[in-house]
């Protein structure tokens, strides 16, 4: 079995650790000479029955011939990939280049003991993103009959097969370009893998704490006593070497002592016995291990080192890892029922679900959604994050059904695109709110490769907005949101009254709600509660009732101040019964109470009155089950924020997204040959501007036309030039920082004959000799217009970013961009170019017509869909585009390439390195 790679052959960035169908993980690598004696090991393993589905016949061996050819690869013309757990393969998958220099067979040999478990559909996967990066475009394959399997991992993958019979084999042949559908099968099975993945996680079947400790205090005793405590439903194992009891039952020595099957493993104990304890786990078929051990990538290189090897090593045996210095996980479900954390308790049982990151934030995160009473499904504390991330959760939540809304608090995202992806689609079904920091960036957390972020941080908020994320700032606004999101139905619209008990309170309250965009439809400022509990709560009842009747209100926001012989837990049912007889939301500010911890957030879970309220607290059943109630802030700051932010979400998701957007008349495929051709000479190791006509022609393969300008050097040729591309024309400079800049003599206009045109050039190189005499250039007129600019970047974490903006001062000093991270729906590009806040010039200003937008738009489409197709184009610049009533013109073009960059969300699956 190799370890090291071949310097300077080895495609080490074809390695990848994946998620096989059933959650188990494994290793996905290019072959190497040293593997013929695992071959010859995977070959003898398999049954006769599968050696003649292979090879069309029967081979008891492999001769050291075919070991030679099989293994010996040159990486381009042949290529083979190989699957394996714990050292061993258990998964081949080749093609070889036929004489049609695009085309190449392939071919896979899935071992018997692991068929079933997706490895075909990963191999293909991965065969193909290795042929496409060496020019190859269609595999072909011969398959006999009877060998189903392998028929439907080509049948089922998406692409465009074409099938015979000839001779008693099935030939296929398949472009392998990924198509919509090839996508979109690579997610769907994406998506079950990881989902059950985390599922073996959250909910297995018997859990053994490796370090517990009868030392009080102790991790190792916490987390044992806590998952017992809890009432964990399977079998709880305690291994220490030095211990004969623990919590009143057996311990054992080593967990292959253990008397039945370990599937998930709680580890804390020290860095260095972690290696072994990880090796015990897979040799025993554990499914997943939590590692609550610190000292990783808080400890410098040496901690990042042991990290690396500690991932590795546990996906190389098929186990997912969830930390290190991980605070834990909780799965609330009674037919469950795990507290594997730190936590004292088992948290009460709801319908928000949990992700954070370091255990700090973890422990924060899981005491403010115990204040706030706000139920829980699962709670995941991820630590350094090394493996299981918000990405996972988020596959896992999706087709949960004791989770309603979800909760991340994220200090980095190491894959933007597929948390976009993911969290677009959740969004869909079941809000997301996610806490980010400003300061916080996009680069992995430690111990990942390196890659950073080239876009502008603005980038990451616009794509969370097109995914439909609830985006909040602090834990504190999470938990804001989340008290409405799970205890409430949406809003179906923008319309709230609010109701107070003091005019100049409910002035302020409507004057903010009106600031976050909330429609004021009513504002009862006369509520009276000094009456007495007998006539006041009725009254309270009776307005409350006859204003949520209202069609345009479609929330209430109740801000109070105290009153005597009324208790917030009083007024609190009265509120809570209103908004579930009317399907309505209702959040209430009670200003002035002392502590809003007890009678405040109280509210959410169990409001006073309810029975259920004292049965939770004495621990009974219906601690599992929370009780309808309203969600109660100690400011009205605070919950008009989080109904507003609760609004923008509802409005998101009944909004028609459409699909993504795909002009006519784009041909990705000449492009992606014309990119082929033009990095050729340069082997794509340097960025490279094109030049104009290499510019215009990639660019009009996407229907994008450039307004055609030429250089020249006399004034014999500008005027030939200009008689070719028609009169009146523009002479400009081609400086990039000049050629717009009329101002400071970079551009003339209007030139309408030849004499007009020399008269301009002696002129303007004159008066440019200041700047170096740069070289001048023609071009025709364009109609007159708004000046805008586009600009498209393939960035290392993104992938794809576009920008739009009005040119000139809006984006040059007042930084006045919109920020998109492709694909695109209609509704996405109908909002981009509608987001800066310039962008009020497009549609009529100061008398000024409004402009053709949906010319813009169509060009934003069409830029998007070139940028999302081809990671070789690093940057494209139009400066500027003139919009006018008519249509938009783009007068220059920067379009520069290089070597395609490996995108963190591609055609094939890959957990995160």
């Amino acid at each position: 079995m190799v370890d090291q790679p071949l310097d300077g052959v080895y495609p080490e960035h074809w390695e990848a650790d994946v998620v096989l169908r059933d959650g188990g993980t494994a290793h996905l690598r290019p072959i190497h000479p040293a593997d013929a004696d695992a071959v010859q090991a995977f070959h003898v393993g398999q049954s006769q029955k599968s050696i003649y589905m292979r090879f069309f016949a029967f081979k008891s061996k492999l001769s050291a011939k075919e070991l030679k050819r099989f293994t010996e690869v040159d990486y381009k013309d042949r290529v083979a990939l190989v699957i394996t757990i714990g050292g061993d393969i258990i998964g081949i998958g080749r093609y070889d280049r036929l004489q049609d220099p695009a085309e190449a067979e392939v071919a896979f040999n899935i071992a018997d003991a692991h068929q079933g478990r997706g490895i075909g559909s990963i191999l293909l996967e991965h065969l193909a993103a290795a042929a496409r990066e060496n020019g190859i475009r269609k595999f072909s394959a011969e398959v006999l009959p009877e060998n189903r399997k392998m028929l439907m991992v080509f049948s089922d993958a998406g692409y465009d097969v074409k099938r015979h019979f000839d001779d008693g084999v099935v030939s296929l042949e398949f472009n392998i370009d990924p198509t919509d559908k090839s996508r979109a099968v690579m997610e769907s099975r994406e998506h079950r893998a990881e989902a059950r993945s985390i599922q073996e996680l959250l909910a297995p079947s018997s859990v053994a704490v490796i370090g517990a400790s009868r030392t009080w205090g102790t991790v190792g005793y916490q987390l044992l006593e806590h998952i017992i405590e809890g009432g964990f439903t399977g079998p709880v194992y305690a291994i220490n070497p030095e211990a004969l009891e623990l919590a009143g039952m057996l311990s054992f020595a080593k967990l292959s002592d253990v008397p039945g099957p370990v599937k998930l493993a709680i580890i804390a104990v020290p860095h260095d016995e972690v290696p072994k304890v990880v090796q015990e786990c897979g040799e025993a078929g554990v499914k997943g291990i939590v590692v609550a051990t610190a000292g990783y990538a808080d400890d410098g290189e040496r901690g990042l080192a042991r990290q690396r090897d500690l991932v590795r090593q546990a996906r190389a045996n098929g186990m997912r890892v969830i930390g290190p210095a991980s605070l834990g996980i909780v799965n609330t479900n009674p037919a469950v029922s795990l507290n594997a954390s730190m936590a004292p308790s088992l948290a009460r049982r709801g319908g928000l679900g949990l992700f954070s990151q370091s255990a700090a934030i973890g422990v924060a995160l899981y005491a403010a959604s115990s204040r706030r009473r706000v139920g829980l499904s699962t709670f995941l504390s991820a630590g350094n994050r090394a493996d299981v991330s918000g990405n996972d959760m988020m596959q896992f939540w999706e087709d949960d059904p004791d989770t309603t809304a979800v909760g991340l608090y994220l200090e980095s995202i190491g894959n933007p695109r597929k948390f976009s992806r993911l969290a677009r689609r959740l969004a869909r079904t079941k809000p997301v709110i996610v806490a980010k920091s400003d300061a916080m960036g996009l680069n992995l957390p430690p111990g990942h490769a390196v890659r950073t972020t080239q876009a502008p941080t603005e980038a990451l908020d616009a794509m969370m907005r097109q995914a439909g994320v609830i985006r909040v700032e602090t834990i504190e606004q999470l938990m804001d949101v989340a008290q409405i999101v799970s205890s409430q139905p949406l809003p179906q619209g923008p319309g709230v009254a609010v109701f107070s008990n003091s005019s100049a309170l409910g002035k302020v309250v409507a004057d903010s709600a009106a600031a976050a965009g909330l429609g004021v439809e009513r504002v009862v400022a006369d509520v009276d509660l000094d009456t007495g509990m007998s006539r006041a709560l009725p009254a309270l009842r009776r307005s409350l009732q006859e204003t949520l009747t209202i069609e345009s209100v479609h929330a209430v926001v109740v801000a109070l101040l105290p009153a005597r012989g009324l208790t917030v837990e009083k007024i609190g049912a009265v509120l809570a019964e209103c908004s579930a007889a009317a399907g309505k939301p209702v959040v209430a500010a009670f200003t002035g109470i002392l502590d809003p911890s007890i009678y405040v957030e109280g509210m959410v879970g169990a409001p006073a009155g309810n029975a259920a309220a004292g049965e939770a607290a004495a621990g009974g059943d219906a601690a599992t089950e929370p009780a309808p109630g309203v969600p109660c802030y100690s400011n009205p700051g605070a919950a008009v924020a989080a109904l507003a932010a609760v609004v923008r979400y509802a409005q998101w998701v009944v909004r028609d997204q459409g699909l993504f957007v795909e002009p006519d008349g784009c041909d990705p495929e000449a492009a992606h040959e014309d990119l082929e051709e033009l990095l050729r000479p340069v082997g794509g190791e340097q960025l490279v501007r094109l030049e104009p006509a290499a510019a215009a022609k990639l660019l009009g393969r996407y229907g994008i036309r450039v307004l055609p300008s030429e250089g020249f050097e006399d004034e014999d040729q500008a005027v030939a030039a200009a008689d070719r591309l028609g009169w009146p024309v523009a002479l400009k400079t081609t400086d990039p920082a000049l050629r717009h800049r009329l101002d400071l003599g970079g551009v003339r206009l209007d030139i309408q004959d030849a004499d007009s045109l020399r008269r301009n050039i002696v002129q303007m190189r004159r008066s440019l000799q200041r700047y170096g005499s740069p070289s001048l250039e023609v071009q025709s007129m364009a109609p007159v217009g708004q000046a805008c600019t586009f600009r498209a970047i393939e960035d290392p974490l993104l992938g794809p970013v576009v920008s739009f903006g009005l040119a000139g001062d809006a984006v040059n000093l007042l930084d006045d961009w919109a920020h998109r991270v492709p694909p695109l729906s209609g509704s996405d590009v109908h909002d981009f170019i509608r987001a800066p806040r310039a962008s009020r010039k497009l549609f009529g200003y100061q008398g000024l017509p409004a402009v053709d937008v949906a010319a813009l738009e169509d060009l934003a489409a069409r830029l998007t869909r070139l940028k999302d197709n081809h990671p070789e184009i690093a940057l494209v610049e139009f400066n500027p585009v003139l919009a006018g009533p008519d249509g938009a013109v783009i007068l220059a073009a920067d379009v520069r390439i290089a070597n395609a960059a490996q995108r963190t969300d591609t055609a094939r699956r890959a957990m995160r390195s």
